[in-house]
């Protein structure tokens, strides 16, 4: 593709087609995707030979919405209360207080990653681990920002975290909806209020992705009201410290995953609900619908071709 072609059209090719099908977790190496249903059974999608495979790493069906690879390495997390970390078929954290709901994970490097999860005592649910994941510690609520009262986060597309470098950004949603930043692997955070429209428990970030150190995006609106696009998203130009809405009443409404395409300069965006497909070659500022089909979430191989997963389909989608 060339820096200066522009999207108008996506080839929706079906991997994985059923009506009980549930996915909003997925992740890709160069040869391989792997993705989780919300019954936790594990998808492996070979890239090189179109082979896929199904397994469960699990004795019983687990609610699992987050999900991390590295190199050939499979972290799954689910959601509420147990709460079941696995590497591979390998249980390495679990956590019972009655108030627990993970909603999203991610890795700095083949050592060190994140998960993160609903408030417990005042902070949201962070843990950290340093030895690739064969342990897991939670970050006490003193080295957190408080939460406000009715301060979530939404585990509708495994997107609530973003990394680049060092750096980590967490998307808060619900009442209040803020950006969490840390510029050091998770020792320390910072908070910044956002924009995007908040106020109520289905309100707020479902989504943020930064493209480098810079440029951030972040989509979400209210799900019961998917049609709403007034203060449905956002961008930061100065590392997440402060935010703007864009396109205040235009593009899209409530969308569970926004994602940048690689290689484009911060340039193109596309995001992606149970409403369909949009894109948007300037930053977010305008937005096309390319395809009426839903996902609940999205990840980029390359420039023109991205995987994507939602309820009733798992796809390999082409962009021209």
């Amino acid at each position: 593709m060339s820096t200066e072609s522009l999207y108008s059209s996506v080839e929706i090719e079906l991997i994985v087609e059923d009506s009980l099908l549930n996915i909003r977790a997925l992740e890709l190496t160069k040869d391989k995707l792997v993705a989780v249903s919300s019954i936790a059974d594990v998808y492996s999608f070979d890239l090189n030979s179109n082979f896929l495979s199904k397994d469960r790493f699990y004795p019983d069906s687990l609610n699992v919405r987050a999900l991390a690879l590295v190199a050939d390495t499979v972290f799954t997390l689910s959601i509420g209360s147990p709460a079941y970390l696995y590497k591979n078929s390998e249980l390495v954290y679990h956590e019972t207080d009655s108030a627990v709901f993970y909603d999203s994970m991610d890795f700095w490097n083949s050592k060190e990653g994140i998960a993160l999860g609903d408030p417990i005592d005042g902070c949201l649910s962070i843990l950290i681990t340093r030895d690739g994941g064969n342990t897991w510690h939670k970050t006490p609520c003193a080295s957190l920002p408080k939460t406000i009262k009715g301060e979530a986060a939404f585990a509708a597309s495994d997107t609530n975290i973003s990394i680049v470098g060092n750096n980590a950004w967490i998307a808060s949603g619900g009442v209040a909806s803020r950006v969490l930043f840390s510029d050091d692997k998770g020792l320390s955070w910072e908070v910044f209020d956002t924009p995007i429209v908040q106020g109520t428990p289905t309100t707020g970030i479902y989504s943020i992705d930064f493209y480098d150190e810079h440029n951030g995006y972040a989509i979400g609106g209210d799900y019961t009201q998917p049609k709403l696009n007034s203060n449905t998203k956002i961008k930061s130009t100065d590392g997440g410290r402060s935010w703007r809405t864009v396109n205040q009443i235009g593009g899209p409404g409530y969308r569970s995953c926004v994602q940048y395409v690689p290689g484009r300069r911060a340039k193109d965006l596309v995001a992606v609900g149970f409403e369909g497909i949009d894109y948007s070659a300037n930053g977010g500022l305008d937005w096309i619908k390319l395809s009426k089909t839903g996902f609940y979430t999205i990840r980029f191989l390359n420039d023109s071709i991205a995987f994507a997963a939602g309820k009733g389909r798992l796809a390999k989608l082409i962009f021209d």
